[in-house]
């Protein structure tokens, strides 16, 4: 055999195996003593004194080639090994120090005026260069400081450190890691202070060549000079005012002031939700909208003609779907949807009866029991609405009739898999209920009455239509004093159902010896019938959809009177009548409507019916602007609770702002259009496209002079304003953010902007000089801004902290952003 071209190979390839096992014995021999000095310093840590924030210094002497560093910072220096840790990962810098190794108490200074010299590098930790930028930087996946990837600069500086990191042969690299867990575990012994200090503190270790590593472990960093947190794997930076020597200055906990409810801005809940209008004893009005079930007082109260009062009853935490109100007019049954709390876990479905004059829950019934969500209620009336029938969102719509006073179960069955839209309790026999829905009407008996839980059964006979098409819904129903009742259907027809014997061909069901069947019908509208009423004079009303009349039936279903809604209110939802002749019409265009059939209709109540995305406020009157996906564009007086005008759009509104004067105001769209309306002829004065992005934030400087537009598109577009308001130019653009921009500030001289990002960063620019981007943030620590809508910055500080925990940041799971 030929002899082997690597002399010594074999015993070379032993030594390396034993030097690899050695390597790791030493391994976990440096996991155990790192425990046991972490431990030892926890204990001592709790006998020593808190350490607070140290106080910026004068600048320290730098090159003349480069800017001078903030108070309180080494002098600049370059890495040589950077690497970007997660949330439980390490920050390693290998920087020249040419003093003695000691603790370093700030970030390093800026670097050509810069603080990454590649780039630019944000608050988010994000870094982009001067075009639209790209998603990179620490923490992002796809940039060049992604967690856990070393970055490897060789400093002229640092030769023996150069050199052995770039080693050439196998041997050296457990060296390599050897020196980085010995520079993990002396970082233990050079961490002291509080619990704060301790995770913002970086420990300075020696290192041969006039090198040393700096070693930075936070998930919450307190520099002395600036606060660091991570979202979602992102490290955010942020610089504390000079003005602030310590975060023991600082208020801890909320503000002393605190908020009550005062109006529901604004509407009701008549898209998408039945049983959501009654007339309480008192005169109020009782109707919801989310989690609020509001009582209202046409026309009294604070607010004037339109305004009137509101109460609310506000022990729900989640969306309210259906209402019914006992017979004796005082107390109410609200029933709510599934949901989830603010941490994440579920919330069941319920249904509350409480006292409409003290607001106080009386009884909680079916928390457990109902699944999805409550669709429908109704109180018993012969016996003093002992009894509550409740039919839940569940494939099978299960039917329940429960104990009020003991919030007991007393009977429950599978109703249909089709859809039930009304439940109620026949007024004469509470043993009959009735359900209706999509496609059926069924005929309840209840046996039980007595009251002991979980006896009680149902029995189900369903509405023979015979003869008569069968409506795809059934939407509603009310019950006649002679014991009929009467049906509106999608059809437009008002059906009359009574009871009558079977014969061998329509048996009912369960033995029973009669059915019940249809005795007349009256074509009442074109398109659906959503609402039903029984008037104190025996007559009925019934509201259209499609066509959004309002008609007036006297016995045997002849018209008497009716009227028509405005097309621009909707449809008719819901009908309750008042005191006199005065009636109250609730529409699916979430409008609240108070008339007569005779002298007709006016609106006291108002809302969008869609989501509402744009909000600002006029800058001197007590008036807000809102817009949203209903594309409705409306101005409302806060004085008087009433919309004062509203305008379509034709595209879907998202932001808008004021002009400092009043006299316009501007809309940004989704489609990268942007209007400037007058806010008195309601008339547009400006028409503009940037991009074909949807624009997120639109914002006026404080002196009326310049608007900033951010896009989607990642940009920030500048134009320059007339006195008025009515004419505007580009100006220029703000390029440099990666993601697409959330929220932007002017400063109070108009000079400057702060702007955050989808992607968490935070950037500062200067407008005066061209929209230039200043890359040294620390320099704006202690600038003044005009308005704080900027979700990320030293300025909403204690908000992150208190809700991430005061324990620190970023514990367990990345934390959500807070709500805004």
């Amino acid at each position: 055999s030929a002899p082997s071209p690597f002399p010594g190979e074999g015993p070379a390839q032993q030594a390396l195996q034993a030097l690899s096992q050695r390597l790791q014995v030493q391994e976990k021999e440096m996991e155990l003593v790192k425990a046991a000095l972490a431990e030892a310093l926890r204990l001592l840590r709790l006998q020593a004194p808190p350490t607070s924030l140290q106080d910026p210094g004068p600048a320290a002497p730098t090159r003349a080639s480069s800017p001078a560093a903030p108070p309180g910072l080494p002098p600049p220096c370059s890495p040589s090994l950077v690497s970007r840790g997660t949330q439980t990962e390490t920050e390693v810098e290998m920087e020249a120090s040419p003093g003695t190794p000691g603790l370093s108490n700030g970030p390093p200074a800026p670097q050509g005026g810069s603080e990454e010299p590649s780039g630019t590098q944000s608050e988010g930790g994000g870094s982009s260069s001067s075009g639209t930028g790209s998603p990179g930087g620490a923490g992002s996946p796809g940039g060049t400081g992604s967690p856990g990837i070393l970055r490897l600069v060789q400093p002229p500086q640092c030769t023996d450190t150069a050199r052995r990191n770039s080693s050439s042969s196998p041997s050296e690299r457990p060296r390599q890691k050897l020196s980085r867990k010995a520079a993990s575990s002396a970082n233990l012994l050079l961490r002291s202070g509080s619990t704060e200090s301790r995770g913002g503190k970086r420990a300075t270790l020696g290192r041969p060549g006039g090198c040393r590593v700096v070693v930075d472990t936070p998930l919450l960093s307190v520099e002395g000079i600036s606060v660091k947190m991570f979202l979602r794997g992102r490290p955010i930076t942020m610089y504390i005012p000079s003005g602030i020597r310590s975060l023991e200055e600082l208020p801890s906990g909320p503000p002393p002031e605190t908020l009550s409810l005062d109006w529901v801005y604004y509407g009701y809940r008549g898209r998408d939700s039945r049983s959501n209008l009654f007339v309480l004893r008192s005169g109020e009005v009782v109707y919801f909208i989310a989690c609020v079930v509001v009582l209202y007082r046409p026309g009294g109260g604070p607010g004037g003609p339109g305004g009137g009062g509101q109460r609310h009853y506000r022990g729900h935490t989640d969306c309210v779907r259906c209402l019914a109100v006992h017979p004796d007019g005082v107390r109410v049954a609200s029933g709510q949807t599934a949901g989830v709390d603010k941490d994440g876990k579920p919330l069941q479905p319920v249904v509350h009866v409480w006292d409409s004059e003290t607001l106080l829950k009386l009884q909680e019934i079916g928390l457990g029991a109902f699944e999805r969500g409550v669709g429908a209620l109704a109180f018993s009336v012969v016996d003093q609405g002992a009894f509550l029938c409740v039919v839940d969102d569940s494939n099978e719509h299960m039917l329940s009739v429960w104990d009020c006073g003991r919030g007991t179960k007393l009977a429950e069955i599978k109703s249909t898999n089709d859809s039930v839209l009304a439940v109620g309790f026949s007024p004469r026999d509470s043993s009959c209920i009735v359900t209706s829905g999509k496609s059926h009407v069924h005929f309840w008996n209840w046996s039980g009455a007595a009251g002991v839980p979980g006896n009680g059964t149902l029995t189900r006979k369903q509405g023979v239509f015979g003869k008569y098409k069968k409506p795809k819904f059934i939407p509603c129903f009310v019950f006649l004093p002679d014991g009929d009742i009467l049906t509106g259907d999608s059809e437009g027809n008002i059906l009359t159902w009574g009871r009558s014997l079977s014969d061998s061909k329509t048996p009912g069901r369960g033995g029973a010896k009669e059915t019940y069947g249809i005795v007349a019908q009256a074509h009442a509208h074109e398109g659906s019938i959503f609402a039903l009423c029984l008037r104190r004079d025996g007559t009925v009303l019934s509201g259209g959809g499609r066509d959004r009349r309002l008609v007036q039936w006297g016995p045997g279903l002849v018209a008497l009177q009716e009227a028509e809604i405005p097309e621009h209110f909707g449809a008719v939802r819901a009908i309750a009548e008042r005191l006199g002749s005065e009636l109250l019409v609730g529409t699916t265009k979430n409008a609240l409507l108070r008339g007569d059939l005779a002298q007709g209709f006016s609106p006291v109540i108002q809302g969008h019916t869609d989501e509402l995305w744009g909000l600002c406020t006029h800058p001197f009157q007590n008036r807000f602007l809102t817009c949203g996906h209903d594309k409705q564009l409306c101005l409302w007086d806060g004085e008087g609770h009433a919309l004062a005008w509203s305008i379509d759009l034709k595209e879907t509104g998202l932001c808008a702002d004021f002009h400092p004067s009043g006299a316009v105001v501007a809309v940004g769209l989704n489609t990268g259009r942007w209007l400037v309306l007058d806010t008195e002829t309601r008339e547009i004065v400006s028409d503009v496209t940037d991009g074909n992005e949807q624009l997120s934030v639109v914002r006026y400087s404080p002196d009326g002079l310049h608007l900033a537009i951010g896009s989607h598109d990642n940009m920030i577009y500048i134009y320059s304003v007339s006195s008025d308001g009515a004419k505007s130019s580009r100006f220029g653009r703000c390029v440099g953010h990666s993601s697409f921009i959330t929220h932007l500030d002017w400063s109070k001289d108009g000079n400057f902007i702060m702007s955050n990002s989808g992607d968490y960063e935070i950037l500062y620019w200067n407008v005066g000089e061209g929209c230039k981007l200043l890359r040294n943030r620390y320099e704006s620590r202690d600038r003044e801004w005009a308005t704080y809508t900027c979700v990320l910055g030293f300025h909403v500080y204690a908000s992150w902290r208190s809700c991430l925990g005061a324990g620190g940041f970023g514990a367990g799971a990345p934390p959500r952003p807070p709500r805004n």
